[in-house]
């Protein structure tokens, strides 16, 4: 599959949408990006991308984004935590989804990817999550991605050309929010949640952007799912040692029962909710702490996919180097 037209990316503004924005203007790919109206678009000025202001929750912003030659959508328009309650999710992770595929299917788009999460198979099952597995979300925002897949299955039914992606915990350069942020930037952990040894599955932003353009030039993949995760699987103990090191701050010692991680994870977001804000440690989030968490990437990779990160130790030493070099340590 080639593409000539436009490439619409939805999200833009945020985490992952800005690397999948920063590596298709590096492939020369004309791209227009939309998130919600902002002052600040220097980010894509800066990178020559078109820059359209709509919102996923109000229909009417959303058919100038369709405008002239559009031939691919990368959606990854979202919101993504876990303490925002499902009827405040529903608009976005699901409605938006309906609006936006409908926008897509009527103007004939070659292809359409869709970001999920697998946040949507909900708690481990005692063995590595694949995509034919049972979508068993335990938390709103899984409920919300699952819902809003399920509107791009019906979508693919009725003739859209989409394929879905779930990414596990993503992180990276410029990550501020959600469990990859303790892997992206220095981040004071004062204890370790329970023993440890809890297996983890993770992902870097660079890597979902490479996804993402991959998928969408390979015809077999339409209608298909695939998991988004690295080839190592560190222990949780192992990953916060190793981002200490990344980012010299002080190493967690104390392992903290994880009873008394989630009571205090329970008062965060009960001060935090009083705030306006989503806490740093989310009370749903420590529910996923007390089992392993490993995502099969062997669908993914049979395709042909190569990841630049696919090794988690060696991914950190990377940031590490860049964190440095761009000045951020300062």
């Amino acid at each position: 599959m080639e593409f000539s037209g436009i490439t619409l990316v939805t999200g833009a503004a945020g985490f992952m949408g800005s690397h999948v924005v920063e590596y298709l203007a590096g492939k020369g790919v004309r791209l227009r990006a939309t998130a919600r109206p902002r002052k600040d678009t220097s980010f894509f000025d800066n990178l020559g991308v078109e820059y359209v202001a709509a919102d996923l929750t109000k229909p009417d912003t959303l058919p100038p984004l369709f405008d002239g030659d559009v031939d691919r959508v990368i959606h990854m328009g979202a919101i993504c935590n876990f303490s925002t309650p499902f009827e405040m999710l529903y608009p976005t992770n699901v409605a938006g989804v309906d609006h936006i595929t409908k926008l897509a299917l009527d103007k004939g788009v070659k292809r359409f990817i869709h970001v999920s999460s697998t946040s949507l198979y909900g708690y481990y099952p005692n063995k590595p999550f694949t995509e034919d597995g049972e979508r068993n979300p335990g938390d709103n925002y899984g409920k919300s991605k699952k819902a809003g897949e399920d509107v791009v299955f019906a979508r693919i039914r009725e003739g859209l050309p989409a394929s879905i992606i779930r990414p596990c915990t993503v992180y990276g350069p410029r990550c501020n929010d959600g469990a990859g942020k303790v892997f992206s930037r220095p981040t004071v952990i004062s204890a370790i949640p329970g023993n440890g040894k809890q297996l983890l599955s993770n992902i870097r932003a660079e890597d979902v952007a490479a996804a993402v353009y991959y998928i969408s030039h390979r015809d077999e993949t339409i209608g298909e799912v695939f998991n988004i995760a690295e080839d190592t699987n560190p222990t949780l103990e192992e990953a916060l040692m190793i981002a200490a090191a990344t980012f010299n701050v002080k190493a967690p010692r104390l392992h903290l029962p994880l009873a008394v991680v989630k009571l205090g994870a329970y008062i965060d977001g009960m001060v935090s909710k009083r705030k306006n804000k989503i806490p740093d440690l989310e009370y749903d989030a420590v529910k996923y702490l007390y089992n392993d968490y490993v995502v099969d990437n062997t669908k993914l990779k049979k395709t042909g996919f190569v990841m630049q990160y696919p090794d988690f130790k060696k991914s950190m030493e990377q940031i590490g180097e860049w964190y440095r070099k761009t000045g951020a340590a300062t």
